[in-house]
C-alpha cells in the first residue's frame, strides 16, 4: 500500500493551508489562529466563545446583537437590556429590529379574558381579586378620582367602576330634598 499524505485543510478566511501546529477548529472548519476572529469586532475566538452563522464566525455577543431576538424580556440581567445593534463594528442590518412593530395599547392582545378598561389580556398573576370579571390590579381604580378599589368598595355603572363617593355624586339621586332627613 503506497503512502498517502493527509489532505490539507485550507483556512476559510485567507484560503491558505492550515498546519496542525497553528490550527483552531470552529464552525466545522480549520482556521489559522490569527484568522479565527469575530466577523464584526475582530476579537480573537476560541471553542467556548465562537458562534457560527452561514459559514461566518462571531463572538457570542456580536452574534446575539446581529441575529438574536431584540427587546424587553430577552436575555438576563442589565447587560441584555441594551438597544445596541453593533453598528460601531460595521453591522448595517439586523435580522430583527429592536423597535416594536405595532402598538398594543387599546387593542385586544392574546387569548383569555380582557380588561374592560385597557382591553389587554388579564393573566392570573395581575388579576384583581374578588371581582367577577377580569380587571388588571393597576386598572382597578375609580374612573373619576383614581382611588384604588376592591370588591367591597366599588360601584358599577355600565362597564366602568367608581368609588362609592364618585358614584353617588354622578349617578345617585339629585334634586331638592335629596340628602336631607325628612321631618
Amino acid at each position: 500500500m503506497p503512502f498517502k499524505p493527509p489532505e490539507r485543510a485550507f483556512c476559510p478566511k485567507c484560503n491558505q493551508a492550515v498546519y496542525a501546529a497553528e490550527e483552531r477548529i470552529g464552525a466545522g472548519k480549520k482556521w489559522h489562529k490569527q484568522c479565527f476572529k469575530c466577523g464584526m469586532c475582530n476579537k480573537g475566538l476560541d471553542s467556548t466563545t465562537v458562534a457560527e452563522h452561514e459559514g461566518l464566525v462571531y463572538c457570542k455577543g456580536c452574534h446575539g446583537k446581529k441575529f438574536g431576538p431584540k427587546g424587553y424580556g430577552f436575555g438576563a440581567g442589565a447587560g441584555a437590556l441594551s438597544m445596541e445593534t453593533g453598528s460601531q463594528f460595521g453591522n448595517k442590518e439586523s435580522e430583527m429590529s429592536n423597535r416594536p412593530t405595532e402598538a398594543v395599547i387599546g387593542t385586544k392582545s392574546g387569548p383569555g379574558p380582557h380588561c374592560p378598561r385597557c382591553l389587554r389580556t388579564v393573566y392570573d398573576a395581575e388579576r384583581a381579586i374578588g371581582l367577577n370579571d377580569a380587571w388588571h390590579k393597576s386598572c382597578c381604580n375609580c374612573k373619576e378620582c383614581h382611588k384604588s378599589l376592591d370588591a367591597s368598595t366599588l360601584s358599577r355603572h355600565e362597564v366602568e367602576i367608581y368609588c362609592k363617593g364618585c358614584y353617588a355624586k354622578h349617578f345617585g339621586p339629585h334634586g331638592y330634598g335629596v340628602g336631607t332627613l325628612a321631618k
